[in-house]
């Protein structure tokens, strides 16, 4: 059962991947030392006019804090509409506004990796997913992507719909070197 029906309607029709910021600035995503099977780190969210539901990007990493497996990237639904630790998967239905087209480990060592993905909703921004081991052992995953014809850490995506369809979307990320909020605003 779709969450969305609208938006579902609405962005097969106009084919726009749900990406913009938040005018919160959230940190690199930081996680517990991993234990032996790893964990998983969230990278960036996607959240909309509609409601307080956010699609969740996340990177599943190992004990070293490298990417795990082939495919350590992935998404799901934040239901904050129900509570703050509600979750569900993103359905079939969902995949062509909210999946990965691709992703690809491209690096992967005793000290971290990178991951390169691709979202099917907008399949010309790729993203750069890094993973590192932080100096008090936790693992921090980070997303770059251009925003604004720069490169950036995005860490979220907003997406303000109208009535058939998205009015805008607004990428938000911070300067690689943290100085800075960067936006861009792509008009339907």
């Amino acid at each position: 059962m779709a969450r969305d029906p609208l938006l579902l309607r609405a962005l097969r029709r106009v084919r726009v991947v749900l990406l913009a910021g938040v005018c919160a600035w959230s940190p690199p995503a930081l996680a517990d030392a991993p234990g032996s099977s790893g964990a998983i780190l969230p990278i960036f969210t996607i959240a909309k006019s509609e409601n307080k539901n956010q699609v969740q990007y996340t990177v599943r990493v190992d004990a070293h804090c490298a990417p795990a497996g082939a495919a350590p990237v992935a998404a799901y639904w934040r239901m904050l509409e129900r509570g703050p630790s509600a979750t569900e998967p993103i359905l079939p239905v969902e995949v062509q506004a909210y999946g990965l087209a691709s992703q690809a480990v491209i690096a992967s060592d005793e000290r971290g990796g990178e991951v390169r993905a691709t979202l099917r909703a907008l399949p010309s921004r790729a993203l750069r997913v890094t993973t590192s081991r932080a100096s008090d052992g936790t693992c921090r995953a980070t997303a770059e992507v251009a925003i604004g014809g720069q490169p950036a850490h995005l860490f979220n995506v907003y997406a303000h719909l109208a009535w058939l369809g998205v009015d805008y979307l607004l990428l938000q990320g911070w300067t690689l070197d943290g100085a800075r909020v960067v936006r861009e605003k792509i008009a339907r």
